[in-house]
């Protein structure tokens, strides 16, 4: 049985396109041909990137503020206005001293958790 050639000639005809001479160029200077062109588009995609990046989180910014203490408390709108003293006062009043534990009543086949 024959030996196979291992070293392959190109044809004359496939010599002179820009497939070959990328090749032999990449072949000589890869980091040049490949690598470097590369790390250019992930600088340059970085630099393109950053303004649309900012452009979102000031979109959602715009969308979620922080509210103020007197928004918080105005929330519901069915409820009362709300003083931080009088709430206060109002819970010192109670009687907290005082006070029973009770279990709460489970749905029917939950586990109740008694051992």
């Amino acid at each position: 049985m024959g030996v196979f050639q291992t070293r392959k000639y190109p044809s004359s005809a496939s010599s002179g396109t820009f497939a070959a001479k990328y090749r032999a160029l990449m072949a000589r200077q890869p980091f040049l041909v490949f690598g470097l062109p590369f790390m250019a588009i992930i600088v340059a995609g970085s630099f393109i990137l950053t303004p649309a990046t900012a452009i979102r989180y000031e979109k959602h910014d715009r969308r979620v503020r922080q509210m103020t203490r007197d928004e918080e408390l105005g929330v519901g709108k069915a409820g009362r206005r709300v003083d931080m003293k009088d709430e206060y006062y109002r819970l010192a009043a109670k009687d907290i001293d005082n006070w029973e534990q009770r279990r709460v009543e489970r749905l029917p086949g939950e586990h109740d958790g008694i051992l």
